[in-house]
Order: structure tokens, then sequence, then C-alpha cells
């Protein structure tokens, strides 16, 4: 394995990425006033926007700080991002698809599963928070997002399947072609991700990298199946190999923040590091690497092998 060159685990058709954590999109709207209501439809659909194949890499790959335009009081300057940020997720891997007009139901939603990985979508968070209305994402996300070059199959994950995540009381119950009896049995996925990060001054001092995250795939809103299901439900068709992101997969506990925007609030609280480096965002040098694990008595366990990324400085004109 040490002289082995790690590719792409496939030639990736479409990439989409999911906005399905409620603890995430909570702290989110927090840190951009305290009395922030969620999204309207965040609780009625598994929202998601469409991203860029072209910039998908492989663990290990460079990161390269975007430019951008991003606004600084009453002032919009083009420059490379000061709020560079990463986010752990999951990703998944489309197995067969569907003709177009032709939805996938939830029933049959499982077996387009063909299994997961790890998934950081970069996010340029000035960038992103100066265009993203009225349309969405766009630079400040399409730049780089890394995954891991090892995919766990859906039939090697079956022993570490839960329960979908309750909703509470007064939730709005799932539109019809959302509802599966098997799916809230078993369509979560008990799977513990970790996140660590390692600067410039670390790796120069023979220090390790240090965890800065722990959260798990299980406390997702919505599941797997909701999300092939509502991606496919207007006709939309999925091939082989296409990408899905779940979203950041932050939990309800302080340590569960999976992202800088959470860890820092929007970079107003530094991230304070054992060796006494703080972090507001992202500095170039920094090596940020996902690991996960699916664990339970009486199995074995499995690992998802690493995806790393480390920050290079950005282009000059």
């Amino acid at each position: 394995m040490r002289e082995a060159t790690m590719l792409l685990p496939t030639a990736i058709g479409d990439f989409t990425d999911f906005f399905t954590s409620l603890d995430h999109v909570t702290r989110v709207g927090r840190v951009l006033r305290p009395d922030a209501e969620l999204p309207a439809a965040f609780k009625h659909l598994p929202m998601a926007y469409n991203g860029r194949t072209s910039s998908v890499v492989v663990s290990d790959t460079p990161v390269i700080r975007p430019r951008g335009q991003r606004r600084l009081g009453r002032d919009v300057q083009f420059g490379p991002t000061r709020a560079l940020d990463f986010e752990l997720e999951g990703g998944i891997n489309v197995a067969g698809g569907n003709a177009l007009g032709m939805p996938i139901s939830m029933r049959a939603a499982p077996e387009h599963i063909f299994g997961l990985c790890l998934l950081n979508d970069w996010s340029a968070r000035d960038i992103q928070r100066w265009e993203s209305t009225p349309l969405g994402p766009f630079l400040g996300k399409s730049f780089c997002t890394t995954i891991s070059p090892w995919i766990v199959t859906a039939e090697a994950l079956a022993p570490f399947r839960v329960p979908a995540r309750p909703r509470a009381a007064g939730d709005p119950a799932p539109q019809a072609y959302l509802q599966d009896a098997t799916d809230q049995r078993e369509g979560g996925f008990d799977i513990e991700l970790t996140a660590t990060i390692q600067t410039a001054a670390m790796r120069s001092q023979g220090q390790a990298p240090v965890s800065i995250t722990c959260t798990n795939l299980s406390t997702l809103y919505w599941t797997v199946a909701q999300m092939i299901a509502h991606h496919t439900s207007n006709g939309s068709n999925l091939r082989a190999g296409d990408l899905l992101g779940t979203g950041t997969a932050s939990g309800p506990a302080n340590e569960a923040r999976a992202c800088m925007l959470e860890l820092t609030v929007g970079g107003s609280q530094p991230l304070k590091l054992p060796n006494g480096e703080t972090r507001n965002w992202l500095e170039d040098g920094d090596e940020v690497a996902f690991h996960a694990r699916a664990q339970r008595s009486g199995f074995v366990s499995i690992g998802f092998g690493e995806c790393r990324g480390r920050i290079a400085p950005a282009v000059s004109d």
C-alpha cells in the first residue's frame, strides 16, 4: 500500500451535495443571527445543490486556495478567500440509475446505493456568502471537493444500519413519496466520523495531527434513500458512478461540529490548538484529514481509509 498511487475510485458522472444535518443548519443560522429560523423547506425535503464533477479529487491532492469576490464592509474586492473551511461529509456512490422521467421509489432506493466514501466539501465562506443570494453556491464551492479512494459497499455496511433519526413532536410528516417503513427502521448508518488538523508549524516540530471533530452519520435528519427518492422525484436521471454528498454531518454535541464555521462560530471564536496556535479559518499549509469507522459488537469493524487535503497558497496574477 505504501507503494500504491491511489486514484479516484470511479468515473464520476454528476455530483450533488445535500444539506441534511439539522444540527448544522441550526448552528449556521445562529451564526447569521441569534433568532434565525430554519429554511422553510428543510423539514419537508432533502435540500441540495448541483456541484461540479471536474473538481472532485482524490485524497492527498493539494487544495489551492481559491480566489473570488467577497464583500468587506461596503467594499467588494477580488482576491484569495479569507474564510476557507472544510465540511465533513459522507459520500454516496450511486449504483445503476433511472431512465429520464422515471422516479426512483423509496422501496427501490436502497438498490441504487453502491456504497459510501468520505467527502470534504471545501468551502470559501466569504465568497459563498456574497454570491449565494438568490441562486445558491457557485465559486465558493466549485474549486475543490476531496473524496477518499475507498468505497465501502452497501452490503458490507448492512450490519451497521440503524433507525432513521426520530422526528421531533410537531415536525411535519414526510410526503408519501419520502415515506417507507423499512427505511425508518434501518435507513441510517452508524458510522463514526472524525476530522484532524495538522498545521505547517506542527509538521515542522514533529507534532501529530490533532482531532477537532467527532460526529456520526446516524444524526442526519434525512436518510440516504430519501435523498435518492427526492433527487429523482421530478424525473431527474441518476447514473452509475454519480456521487452524492450527505452535507455537513454535524451532530448535537459541541465536539460534533463538523466544519470551521460551526467550530469558530463564523470565525468569531478562534479554535485553540494544543501547540498554542489558533484558527479562525484554515490557513495555507494546514492539512485536514477525515477518517471513519463502522463498528458493532459481533462484527468486524470497517474503516474508510483517509480523505486528506493540504492547503496550498492561492495562485498569483
